[in-house]
């Protein structure tokens, strides 16, 4: 609910990581920026109750976050031009921008909880360089498919750190690649709570839930021929790319949600959407198949 009030004043971080913008600057505070390091952009206004609350919540999870993104602040009163072009319907609206594009983004006040796990999602895309040597080894071991060194590394690397979010969210993949669901998500839900948020949980929780997905999809073929034949079926499309990624092909799946974003955007709730952003979150933030899809998503979101 918007209500009159002031608008809250914020000191500039010392490390430049948050700013005020306008739309003379937009082009390099957050377009020439955010090619070097994500940048976060809340519009707001002085008359925005909501915005209050979440200004502040949004600057300290920045500042938490080292440096591994920047945020900046639009004032949509003063800078309507900008808020037009990115069609800001209400505020607050938040957006992140990455390689000069929005990426990611919400509307309204969100718990603590949701803007600690946006913000490190949207730093991820970045790369997070702080995971040890061990880490990397394991997820190596992983790919390769010795599920059981890569376990044995992750347990190790925990009884060093029991927070290591990167060994936590590589041992939960691990139980998902052995097949072993129901421990894979018996260790999420044991995480520490000060890393229960943390990207990499994030993508081994994404993983989970695909992966339970698979094991209900239908014949690839056979969706693909009622797809052909029924191109308005957005259930037969859905789960076509539900199957698509069950046989390990994430770009085919992305396309088809892609598509039923393109044909019906709030069909079953916003599902395709939904369904694209989990598949990124299970996939490396780098994967041209998640930069890819971001774009073309991007594209018919703002275009």
């Amino acid at each position: 609910m918007l209500e009159l009030g002031q608008a809250n004043t914020n000191t500039v971080d010392p490390l430049d990581l948050i700013k005020d913008s306008s739309e003379a600057t937009f082009m390099a505070d957050v377009v020439e920026a955010s090619k070097e390091v994500p940048v976060i952009v809340d519009f707001w206004a002085p008359w925005c109750g909501p915005c209050k609350t979440l200004g502040p919540a949004l600057e300290k999870a920045v500042t938490e976050a080292g440096g591994k993104v920047r945020m900046v602040k639009v004032n949509v009163d003063e800078n309507q031009q900008i808020s037009g072009q990115l069609r800001i319907q209400s505020i607050p609206t938040v957006y992140a921008f990455w390689q000069g594009q929005p990426v990611d983004g919400f509307q309204g006040a969100v718990p603590g909880s949701e803007i600690k796990a946006f913000i490190d999602r949207v730093a991820a895309l970045a790369g997070d360089g702080g995971l040890g040597e061990a880490v990397e080894a394991a997820d190596a071991m992983l790919a390769e498919g010795s599920v059981e060194d890569a376990m044995q590394t992750f347990a190790a690397i925990l009884e060093e750190e029991p927070a290591h979010p990167g060994a936590y969210g590589g041992l939960v993949r691990c139980h998902v690649a052995s097949g072993d669901l129901d421990q894979a998500e018996a260790v999420l839900n044991g995480a520490p709570l000060e890393i229960a948020n943390a990207a990499e949980l994030e993508a081994a929780r994404a993983q989970l839930e695909l992966a339970r997905q698979s094991a209900n999809t239908g014949p690839v073929g056979e969706l693909q021929e009622k797809v052909s034949s029924e191109p308005e079926n957005h259930q037969a499309r859905f789960d076509l790319a539900q199957a698509y990624y069950a046989a390990g092909q994430a770009e085919e799946a992305v396309n088809e949600l892609l598509e039923l974003f393109r044909r019906d955007r709030e069909w079953n709730d916003g599902a395709a959407k939904a369904q694209m952003f989990t598949i990124f979150d299970a996939l490396k933030p780098q994967d041209p198949i998640v930069l890819a899809g971001r774009r073309k998503l991007s594209s018919m979101i703002f275009a």
